[in-house]
């Protein structure tokens, strides 16, 4: 498993420890000197960047500059870890410079990056899983039940999105703009709407006699302004 994450710019980084003597006494080092931080190495002229180009946010693509590195990271009481380091940049400079780091040190630093983009969309999957099938919100006592209830839900996740998939045979999905919120592209909540609007038309219990074709109890401009409206608040 390889772990992608900020990395401070005062961050204490360290050379890989030298090699022992032998028979030489005294406990081994387990750090070797330390490097200038990486808040130095940003500014200084004699680091070297590469300009790249990213899928980035959004699903657009972006070019910014990398300069990477490999370091031992240690803390007091912790056995020491080798990582990459990655400084990024935005030659035009819509975001402050950041550092990453990742424990594989033969990790190319443009995967570095592209790990840690990815991110975003395990996020709003785990907020969207929490907002609206509510996971976290769960009440049971038994580990077993949590341990099985959550894994269901982020099963539910993918079918909704596999039926909205299926229904829209191609189509864009339509997306429910409020006056205070103009999103650009659907979300999850759009896609189990849509879903919801097909399933719960369907009478569940058998009937003695089908229901008229154009009316139900109430007319059905008036039922599909309730379903749409109830799909987005349930």
């Amino acid at each position: 498993m390889t772990v992608v994450t900020r990395l401070r710019l005062d961050a204490a980084l360290y050379d890989p420890a030298p090699e022992r003597a032998p028979h030489r006494p005294g406990r081994p080092r387990l750090q070797g000197a330390r490097p200038p931080p990486l808040a130095r190495r940003r500014a200084a002229p004699a680091t070297a960047w590469q300009a790249v180009t990213l899928a980035w946010y959004g699903g657009r693509a972006t070019t910014v500059e990398l300069a990477t590195g490999t370091a031992s990271w240690y803390h007091g009481g912790l056995p020491p870890v080798a990582i990459r380091w990655v400084l990024v940049r935005d030659p035009p400079g819509a975001f402050e410079p950041q550092a990453l780091l990742a424990t594989d040190p033969t990790a190319a630093a443009a995967a570095v990056v592209q790990w840690f983009v990815l991110r975003w969309q395990l996020e709003v999957t785990f907020h969207e899983v929490r907002a609206h099938l509510g996971v976290e919100t769960q009440r049971q006592w038994s580990d077993k039940a949590i341990l099985r209830t959550t894994p269901a839900l982020l099963g539910l996740f993918s079918v909704v999105t596999l039926c909205a998939h299926e229904l829209l045979q191609g189509q864009p999905l339509p997306v429910r703009r409020a006056a205070w919120y103009r999103k650009p592209t659907p979300t999850f909540i759009d896609a189990l709407a849509l879903v919801r609007r097909h399933l719960w038309p369907v009478p569940v219990l058998s009937c003695t006699s089908p229901a008229p074709a154009d009316n139900l109890v109430i007319p059905r401009a008036l039922w599909e302004r309730c379903t749409d409206t109830l799909a987005f608040a349930a």
